[in-house]
């Protein structure tokens, strides 16, 4: 059985800090503070299920069906649903699929890098892959005749056009091989999210598995030009009885693309280079290399009529997660004809247009004491200090004229990002007092950014 800690719902927990392993490679080492230096990436969950607006994947672990098939109305027998999902492959054809359109608009709103899931754990594969006919170039997928067939050589391609760098998503797990589920085993037809066998008990079975994983790593590594991560997915994959030499094929990766930086997800060990907390914030800062993975909605995969986040939620989320010394991946799931939502669009553009004004007190930046306090948020870069003043919608202390910052470290002059240039202030006892030039009423701001220098 799987550990519930480790998943649940089909959320990941993550990895305790003191558990980090610091690599020994110069290489890896320079990465992860390019890594760092981040802070945006665009995360992107998409496949045949898209076309049902369902959860990806989770509804076909019998185990997991409690929580993961909630959305399923038409359909009572559950094999029956099991085989009506793997078949979806037969009806997938996004024509509106243009990734320039896509790279375009992430570029302009501010991503650094692109988490694109070239394989989730219902095994459909997203690339031109050799190992299985169960993929977007297969026979049976009627998107395999089209000019953008090879969804991953089209989207990596289209993203590194704008400089955005790639990390490959790949669940290690796959429920479609017969080397995972294998038919006729001890579970019968009730599956969970581990193998459908006992690995110690099957070895030839689960070796075919491990050749099937690491040549579809490897299809990704060596084809498919510079990746700059690979992200792992199915953190149970690798733990107790299912270990899948993982260094082995890393190693191996790494001959072709020594940058390359892992992200074995809940495992820990050298292979989880950086820590990857999932829908949530951590309640502290971490001081090693980390990013969360947060919805821009309510879902990872594309769910008709979802409840989008405001840009105001989105930025604040970004600003604490970075205050906090980490990186926000921001996941937005395409329809299934290919185009993105025209909220998430927005949203996107909105983002972009904050981050073109207030992006150096983000990119590049190291977290600093006090790191995120109340409404308050901070960051370093260089010789200075900036401070967020985070406002709620209905917040209208912006328009007070005096405000008393919880820091207390020596500022010779302050200044409010495209507000006003060297503010009064002074330091005392309660930290520094700094006096806010009149605003003109009018919409609440997100946040008051100021430059400490």
């Amino acid at each position: 059985m799987t550990n519930e800690h480790d998943v649940a719902n089909g959320v990941h927990n993550f990895s305790p800090e003191k558990n980090w392993i610091k690599p020994n490679d110069t290489i890896l080492l320079e990465r992860l503070e390019w890594f760092k230096d981040q802070k945006l990436a665009l995360m992107m969950h998409w496949g045949p299920y898209s076309q049902l607006g369902l959860v990806e994947s989770w509804a076909l672990s019998d185990e997991d069906g409690d929580w993961s098939r909630d959305d399923i109305d038409w359909e009572e027998d559950m094999e029956e649903f099991k085989r009506q999902y793997f078949n979806l492959n037969k009806t997938f054809y996004p024509i509106r699929f243009q990734p320039d359109k896509w790279a375009d608009l992430a570029h302009k709103a501010g991503f650094k890098y692109l988490i694109f899931t070239t394989k989730h754990h219902d095994g459909f594969s997203m690339w031109d892959t050799k190992e299985t006919d169960y993929s977007i170039t297969g026979k049976d997928c009627p998107f395999h005749t089209h000019k953008y067939a090879d969804i991953c050589r089209n989207v990596f391609r289209a993203f590194r056009e704008k400089g955005i760098a790639i990390a490959a998503y790949f669940s290690k797990a796959d429920w479609h091989t017969p080397y995972y589920w294998a038919p006729g085993m001890e579970r019968k037809n009730h599956m969970w999210r581990g193998p459908s066998y006992d690995p110690e008990e099957y070895p030839w079975m689960w070796e075919k598995f491990i050749s099937f994983t690491h040549n579809q790593i490897m299809e990704l590594m060596t084809k498919y030009g510079r990746i700059d991560i690979l992200w792992l997915d199915a953190g149970w994959v690798g733990k107790r009885n299912q270990d899948i030499r993982l260094g082995e094929v890393v190693e191996k990766a790494r001959q072709h693309q020594p940058w390359l930086l892992t992200a074995d997800r809940t495992v820990g060990g050298l292979y989880e280079n950086y820590i990857t907390p999932e829908q949530t914030i951590p309640d502290q800062p971490i001081d090693v290399p980390w990013e969360s993975c947060i919805t821009i909605g309510t879902s990872f995969s594309f769910k008709y009529e979802d409840e989008y986040k405001s840009l105001r939620e989105i930025i604040h989320t970004l600003i604490e997660i970075v205050a906090k010394g980490g990186n926000l991946a921001l996941n937005v799931p395409p329809q299934p004809d290919g185009r993105l939502p025209r909220k998430a669009s927005e949203l996107m553009e909105g983002i972009g247009e904050w981050m073109g004004l207030y992006g150096e007190s983000i990119y590049g930046t190291r977290m600093v004491a006090p790191y995120y306090i109340d409404n308050y948020a901070f960051t370093i870069k260089g010789d200075n200090v900036y401070c967020f003043r985070l406002y709620q919608h209905n917040d209208f202390s912006y328009q007070d004229k005096e405000i008393v910052i919880p820091y207390f470290n020596k500022v010779e002059r302050i200044d409010m990002l495209h507000v006003c240039d060297s503010l009064e202030f002074y330091q005392g006892n309660d930290g520094l007092t700094i006096k806010i030039p009149s605003i003109e009423k009018g919409n609440i701001p997100i946040a008051d950014v100021f430059k400490f220098s």
